[in-house]
């Protein structure tokens, strides 16, 4: 079979691999019929998560139809269209059992990503994301072995595209746990921090639960435009505005700040200097810049929502800052089965429409420039999809396109 695979920083081939097999009796074979490239995807791709190794595949954003099935899978059968959460959950253990799929004890053999370990197991495994979490093959390939299929693999009907579902893999989970977090409802204020593809649909899902007000602050103009366009956030350019919370702040009232707040930006936010040099010695794993900003911003009593991926240590982290303000953090990977029914239900309903974010469809063959387009924000790019065995289509950038239905 076709399948992205890495060979070293900035350096990813679509290459002929062995087809993956049947290797437990849980398993499934999936046939992908579309899978997307995601911001996370761009950390390996940068070289910047340790234990990558060539050949490995990445994807962890797709969907497809049942090729086979092992003897012990009841939940899916042959021919069922399913997407594929990003999480591999085994549905069992005690964290399942809490619907707390991402901290699964029993699927990542690799050892996780937590520096002081003592004698906690590693978080669940997940495909295509390095040997820190269990090494598994992703979906950026024409079929995959997707373990654990008694828990993963959930259904969706044939009326809907692929377009409008393919992200209940992992971005629109990741935005409706990341904000849902916050504890927002009608009428409240939230800022979010990265106007990328998890940010976006951040806009659209706070917008969809009655946001008052919604701060967006991010690097790019064309992607701020688009989210006030698409959802009607405040945009804020980093660029341009070099304390984002400030203004933020000046902007509620009583000057208090947001009542919630969400980093979707992680550890490659732009540093400074300082941090950079921290980086580069191995002193320090991520910048804290976006995290800073996120905990001035926010009110006291509010809640800071991480969906963006940290790692090891990160310089100025304001724990006083947070302390004094009575600040809670809810952070980490995303419980993407607790949220699927629901999230299928709003997408049916057309309260959320997800595809609109997509800027660029392609082959699968063109995988290697999708990740150099998605990578240097080239073409206004905003999320790219890719399809095995097709050719891809560049989606023209419309002035009325928007994320959510019109009132």
């Amino acid at each position: 079979m076709r399948a992205l695979t890495y060979h070293g920083a900035h350096d990813v081939k679509v290459d002929t691999v062995p087809d993956p097999v049947i290797e437990a009796a849980d398993d499934i074979i999936l046939r992908v019929t579309a899978t997307a490239i995601c911001g996370s995807d761009l950390h390996l791709y940068r070289g910047k998560i340790p234990t990558v190794e060539h050949g490995d595949i990445f994807g962890h954003e797709f969907m497809g139809i049942v090729e086979d099935v092992g003897s012990d899978v009841t939940a899916v059968q042959r021919g069922d269209r399913v997407v594929i959460p990003f999480v591999i959950a085994c549905g069992s253990c005690f964290f399942c059992q809490h619907d707390l799929f991402a901290a699964c004890e029993t699927t990542n053999t690799g050892r996780g990503a937590i520096i002081n370990k003592k004698a906690i197991p590693p978080g669940a495994a997940l495909f295509g994301f390095s040997h820190l979490y269990g090494g598994i093959p992703g979906g950026q390939a024409e079929y995959v072995r997707v373990p654990k299929a008694n828990t993963g693999p959930f259904k969706v009907p044939g009326t809907l595209a692929d377009e409008k579902v393919l992200f209940l893999s992992d971005i629109l989970p990741t935005a409706y746990q990341a904000v849902t977090n916050t504890q927002i409802g009608a009428g409240s204020s939230i800022a979010i921090y990265g106007a990328g593809p998890v940010g976006l649909l951040c806009a659209a899902v706070a917008r969809m639960l009655g946001a008052d007000r919604i701060f967006m602050v991010d690097h790019h103009d064309y992607r701020l435009a688009y989210a006030q366009q698409a959802y009607g956030v405040i945009p804020i350019n980093f660029d341009d505005d070099d304390d984002p919370a400030d203004t933020i702040i000046r902007q509620t009232p009583g000057s208090r700040g947001v009542d919630g707040v969400v980093d979707a930006v992680g550890f490659e936010a732009k540093g400074s200097t300082t941090e950079t040099v921290l980086a580069t010695l191995k002193l320090e794993g991520s910048s804290g810049k976006a995290l800073r900003q996120c905990i001035a911003a926010v009110r006291r009593g509010g809640v800071v929502s991480v969906p963006g991926v940290y790692s090891g240590f990160i310089h100025g982290f304001l724990f006083g800052d947070a302390f004094d303000k009575g600040l809670t953090f809810r952070m980490g990977q995303t419980h993407v089965q607790r949220y699927l029914p629901e999230l299928l239900e709003i997408i049916e309903a057309g309260k959320l429409r997800p595809e609109t974010i997509i800027t660029h469809r392609m082959s699968l063959e063109q995988a290697a420039d999708g990740y150099k387009i998605f990578d240097k924000k080239e073409e206004d790019c905003r999320k790219v999809i890719l399809t095995p065995g097709k050719a891809g289509i560049e989606v023209p950038v419309s002035e009325d396109v928007i994320g959510l239905p019109v009132s």
